[in-house]
């Protein structure tokens, strides 16, 4: 067999992603970071230490520090998933990862817009409670969760990516998701560190 025929029997390389999607990429890693400085900021000027919530204080310590290395793994995802051959992780696992990124942030961003929405039309809560801040925050997570879809998709594209990939990125998003809101709060609870609920 000839080297010409050997070099065309091997598989082509992933393309290199795009000017916007680089440039999504830097963008969500730097929404990442910048939303895990809030946490920090939170941590470090004792916010949560008197007022309604101080009872809470500790378990929100726990919650918040949690949180800050969750955004830490997505601005890292983010970066990978636009790097031209990452060399830690294999392209599937990050595909897993990227996609449910994208699926844990798109369902935490519908919830808040159902929310909303129930506030809005009174069935929970009243319109009363909805305020600038919390339209900016749900805005911010919908933009976050359209960012990494765009790098879900670049990615699976560019590194031929299985739908089983998708589809268990996906289903890891409620699992997390369910484990950050009630798991993690209910065994904190358990343990004392927070007043149950």
């Amino acid at each position: 067999m000839t080297a010409a025929a050997h070099a065309t029997d091997r598989p082509e390389a992933p393309a290199r992603p795009g000017i916007g999607i680089t440039v999504t990429g830097r963008l969500m890693a730097l929404c990442c970071v910048g939303f895990a400085v809030v946490n920090i900021v939170f941590e470090l000027t004792d916010r949560f230490a008197d007022g309604p919530y101080a009872e809470y204080s500790t378990g929100i310590a726990v919650m918040n520090w949690l949180v800050v290395g969750l955004k830490a793994v997505g601005a890292a995802v983010a970066l990978l998933s636009v790097a031209s051959r990452p060399r830690f992780l294999p392209p599937v696992f990050l595909g897993v990862l990227v996609w449910g990124a994208f699926a844990m942030l798109a369902v935490y961003a519908l919830g808040s817009v159902v929310q909303a929405i129930g506030m809005a039309s009174g069935l929970a809560g009243s319109a009363d409670q909805i305020d600038l801040a919390g339209v900016a925050y749900v805005l911010f997570f919908l933009l976050v969760a359209a960012g990494f879809g765009v790098l879900a998709i670049s990615y699976s594209r560019r590194f031929r990516l299985r739908k089983g990939v998708v589809v268990l990125g996906a289903l890891g998003a409620p699992v997390a998701l369910g484990v950050i809101l009630l798991a993690v709060p209910m065994l904190l609870a358990a343990l004392g560190v927070m007043p149950a609920p």
